[in-house]
């Protein structure tokens, strides 16, 4: 083995129960290989110290770099999401109403199914007419029979009319013989007068015939006013069935118009929803046939009131449906509920009594959309997420995408 490799050292004399001229050689190796695996350590704690300051370089450039990008996009992005307001507490609203016939009747047709779109004056539910063709039936029957009664009441009085004249030419006659029998009973009395023979009796028959005229006079007047009552009466009569013809008319009108009610159809367009008719079904006045869903939809979108402050009527609007998030359909802003939500609630609340906390508002806004889809079924109750754009001026993004 060669010694160079352990090199010895000398150490201090041993105690003194050894003998003096006694020296221990002990081997060294041991001790440089720790040293030599100290020195190792050393370095590889000092590689990290020399490589600190090139990571927190790269470090601090790369925050310069990402600080120089995401402020500019952060701007961009808050500028262009100042122009819109937008909610997802939104819902498809619509003045659905319930179906039902006016009329009583067994159901004897029901040719629409559920959910099925209708036109205005498509029939959904027909009613036994049988009942209200009858009526109807005697309705126009009593009409006639009204109408005949004026018509006699008219003839009658063509006649009255006629005996009337005839009653003022005896009146006449009366008044014009009247007149001879006073011209003769003048006459004669002024004879008697004289005291000529015989003109005593003749003044007493003239002045008999003159009081016999006076007398016929007054009959032919009296039959001529009897006759004059007479016309009035039966105009009065034809007053009254004039007045029983309107009567019956307007049975014979309500008859057909029931008769009408037993057809029951769609006043617009919508669907037909959770039909319940049946054929068969005896149908009361009221009776829910269907609820009936109109064409004519919108949304509510419930805003905070802090979003209303730049929000008015004829703003566009973008929504996208929960149930078709692939499209989307544009509308805008048709009013703004003057006043929150639960303000026009079943039970409003009291913030004046009691300990009061305020809470941030909604107000229900109209939104109408411009092109609702025709392919795809929409109604009240689904979930909307509408965005509103406040501000018509173009974000500074647009105008880049615009110049680009």
């Amino acid at each position: 083995m060669d010694e160079s490799q352990f090199p010895m050292r000398l150490r201090a004399p041993i105690p003194q129960n050894h003998a003096p001229s006694e020296f221990r050689v002990e081997a060294l190796a041991p001790e440089r290989e720790d040293q030599h695996v100290e020195h190792a350590d050393d370095e590889r704690r000092d590689e990290p110290r020399k490589g600190m300051p090139r990571r927190r370089l790269f470090a601090f450039v790369g925050g310069l770099i990402l600080l120089f990008v995401a402020l500019p996009a952060g701007y961009l992005y808050w500028d262009y999401a100042s122009h819109f307001e937008s909610t997802d507490d939104a819902f498809i609203a619509a003045r659905q109403f319930t179906i039902a016939p006016k009329v009583p009747g067994y159901l004897t047709a029901v040719p629409v199914t559920d959910n099925e779109h209708v036109v205005a004056g498509q029939v959904i539910a027909r009613i036994d007419d049988r009942d209200y063709r009858n009526a109807l039936a005697e309705a126009q029957a009593q009409v006639a029979e009204a109408r005949a009664n004026i018509e006699n009441l008219d003839a009658q009085i063509v006649v009255q009319q006629a005996q009337i004249h005839a009653n003022q030419a005896q009146v006449d006659q009366a008044q014009a013989a009247l007149v001879f029998a006073q011209q003769q009973a003048k006459r004669y009395q002024e004879l008697a007068a004289t005291a000529l023979a015989g003109t005593v009796q003749d003044a007493q028959r003239y002045s008999s015939g003159l009081r016999q005229q006076q007398a016929a006079v007054e009959s032919a007047q009296a039959t001529l006013a009897l006759a004059q009552r007479q016309i009035e009466a039966l105009q009065a009569q034809r007053a009254s069935a004039v007045a029983n013809l309107g009567l019956r008319k307007a049975q014979r009108d309500q008859a057909q118009l029931d008769l009408s009610h037993t057809i029951v159809t769609a006043d617009q367009p919508g669907r037909v929803v959770q039909l319940s008719a049946a054929v068969g079904e005896f149908a009361q006045p009221g009776t829910n046939l269907t609820m009936f869903v109109p064409d004519d939809i919108w949304v509510w979108a419930n805003f905070k009131e802090t979003q209303l402050d730049y929000m008015r009527p004829r703003q566009r609007v973008t929504l996208e449906i929960d149930a078709y998030p692939e499209r989307t359909i544009r509308a805008h802003v048709a009013s703004v509920q003057p006043g929150s939500g639960t303000a026009f609630s079943l039970l409003p609340a009291q913030n004046a009594t009691g300990n009061y906390v305020k809470i941030v508002q909604r107000v229900p806004v109209k939104l109408v959309m411009d092109d609702p889809p025709s392919d795809v079924a929409l109604g009240p109750g689904m979930s909307v997420d509408p965005t509103v754009r406040v501000d018509p001026a173009l974000s500074l993004l647009e105008r880049l995408e615009a110049w680009l």
